[in-house]
């Protein structure tokens, strides 16, 4: 095919494009749940509110255009947050984003089929979330926090910086550790 013919063809084939795009009818609305562990006064939370509005952006998902994202702060005690689970499950969105140990906790026990994407969960595989870090499993998968295997490499790293390191002390809430 000669350079002509192939740019005639290029150009001919463009033409037609706004007619397909018309063709295909609206994007149907997607709905997005984030159940935010945090209290909706919490700087934290408005920060992660602002940056997770602005990557969904990002990548084409505006809201009230073609997605539609709820944000819930349900703080972190574990009656309210069973609560808003329940709720959120019965709206059966496309997708829940749960943001922090105790939501994880409260949805994982029940929710089969909706997927849910976890933040801020420090050990999903030793908590039960998922079955591994590389094939999650099942409807659920996300970005881990903490894994315990590093906290030894941060031992390490801190004794790099003060070779006189004695004493490490690691605070956590085991309340909130989902049954096994």
């Amino acid at each position: 095919m000669r350079r002509r013919d192939f740019i005639k063809a290029i150009a001919g084939s463009a033409a037609t494009w706004p007619y397909a795009v018309h063709a295909q009818g609206p994007e149907r609305m997607r709905r997005v749940i984030v159940l935010l562990g945090l209290d909706e006064k919490d700087p934290e939370a408005q920060g992660r509110v602002k940056e997770f509005r602005l990557g969904m952006r990002d990548l084409g998902w505006i809201n009230g255009r073609n997605v539609q994202i709820e944000i819930r702060f349900v703080g972190s005690n574990p009656d309210l947050v069973k609560k808003h689970v329940a709720e959120v499950i019965k709206l059966t969105p496309d997708v829940i984003v749960a943001n922090s140990i105790p939501v994880m906790a409260a949805l994982h026990p029940v929710e089969h089929t909706i997927p849910i994407v976890f933040a801020v969960v420090s050990n999903p595989v030793g908590q039960g979330y998922i079955s591994n870090l590389a094939r999650p499993g099942r409807n659920i998968t996300g970005f881990s926090f903490i894994e315990p295997e590093i906290i030894g490499k941060w031992i390490n790293l801190l004794s790099d910086i003060n070779p006189n390191l004695s004493r490490v002390i690691l605070m956590f809430n085991p309340e909130y550790r989902a049954p096994l």
